[in-house]
């Protein structure tokens, strides 16, 4: 991964503006050397409102994307098509890397979490390592310096 070839991301979404969809942006441009060019477009709702429409907005949507990160909290406001995208990744082969629900201590649902690949928590470290890890299986290796005083 690099500027040059950047991770294809498809986060989800419901086709509305959403706090969980903007935060997993402001967490992503936070992970240092992490490049990814973003496919999901939640302003560009289907000319059609029913549901085949907007299942298929979703498809070409994630055409080309590599991965897709889930945020699990969008389940309680339309599990449908939360798990439709779930679901459709998985049968075109694209990992899952699920976000659990933020601040709110909710468990992920068991119908997300046995479809991820990986479950993370809010943490842009986390998140970009797991996706690294499912999109291009690449690892990072990195190491935490904890430093403390001895009496």
């Amino acid at each position: 991964m690099s500027q040059e070839n950047p991770i294809r991301l498809f986060v989800s979404h419901l086709f509305a503006p959403d706090d969980e969809y903007y935060r997993a942006f402001e967490y992503l441009e936070s992970a240092k050397n992490f490049y990814y060019r973003n496919l999901s477009a939640p302003d560009k709702t289907p000319s059609g409102v029913d549901r085949e429409s907007l299942k298929e907005g979703l498809r070409q949507q994630m055409a080309d994307a590599e991965l897709v990160l889930l945020l699990s909290a969008l389940h309680a406001r339309d599990p449908i098509l939360i798990e439709f995208q779930a679901l459709y990744a998985k049968a075109c082969d694209k990992p899952v890397v699920v976000v659990e629900p933020f601040g709110t201590g909710a468990k992920v649902p068991t119908e997300l979490r046995e479809l991820a690949d990986e479950v993370v928590r809010w943490n842009e470290r986390e998140m970009s390592d797991a996706i690294r890890r499912q999109a291009r299986h690449e690892e990072t290796l990195r190491w935490d310096t904890i430093e403390f005083k001895l009496d």
